[in-house]
């Protein structure tokens, strides 16, 4: 059985006094049954890894530098996120691959870098709404799918999100049926590639919020959700999580 998986996607939110929003979640889930998992901006990543401490909730970072050190001005590599705390990176989120031009193959080598410093890496994927008004949206998750995933992706060491590019945070979501058929793809996908595929957890991400989530969280395949704005307020993100725990 894969492991469910929440987790929170903060993008460029929160200072100091967001930490008692990490508080209140494990207040609210002291003993969850299901995977949890934060992403906070670089700058609270220690102080919230400190305060998850002794807690299931995980700690991960929004992104990583595909080399382990160097001349690399404002990047952050992958040891260097461990350091900090976090045991989880988001590669190849929709926003760094359109506003920082990042390409799957710069994602793979992320990958690459994050798995060998000991990180599950969380490689995001979508189509755009021109892509999929074209009917391009299995092909084109297909091919970032097998340009982002290194070879040496296991069940351990990755996570794959869905999220459609044209329901991030604009209060559209993908249909069941929508979500379903690219789910299903991407498992017979991963199966086909990978020896660990069929244990590979795989998160659908968009306008994810309590009112769609159980309804969501029941399709074939969805292993859990990747929020965003939502998981800014624990009381946004805990119906989530309880929704997830309950599918």
């Amino acid at each position: 059985m894969r492991r469910k998986l929440a987790a929170g996607n903060w993008k460029m939110n929160g200072t100091a006094e967001a930490l008692a929003e990490v508080a209140a979640l494990m207040q609210s889930h002291p003993e969850p049954s299901v995977d949890l998992l934060l992403c906070p901006p670089a700058t609270l990543l220690a102080r919230a890894s400190e305060a998850a401490e002794g807690h299931a909730l995980a700690i991960g970072g929004q992104d990583c530098h595909c080399a382990a050190s160097g001349a690399h001005t404002g990047d952050i590599s992958a040891a260097m996120l461990l350091d900090a705390g976090a045991s989880y990176v988001i590669l190849g989120h929709s926003e760094r691959r359109q506003d920082h031009f990042e390409t799957s193959a710069i994602v793979h080598d992320k990958a690459v870098a994050a798995q060998a410093a000991g990180l599950i890496a969380v490689i995001c994927i979508g189509e755009t709404l021109a892509q999929r008004e074209a009917g391009d949206t299995l092909t084109v998750l297909a091919d970032q799918l097998a340009g982002s995933l290194p070879e040496g992706c296991t069940a351990d060491n990755t996570v794959v999100a869905y999220e459609p590019v044209w329901a991030i945070g604009t209060g559209l979501t993908a249909t069941v049926d929508q979500i379903g058929e690219v789910h299903a793809n991407l498992r017979a996908a991963l199966v086909d590639r990978f020896a660990q595929g069929g244990d590979m957890r795989i998160l659908y991400g968009g306008s994810v919020k309590a009112g769609n989530a159980a309804e969501i969280f029941g399709i074939d395949d969805v292993d859990g959700a990747l929020v965003g704005g939502a998981s800014l307020k624990a009381s946004d993100f805990s119906p989530i999580v309880t929704a997830l725990e309950n599918a």
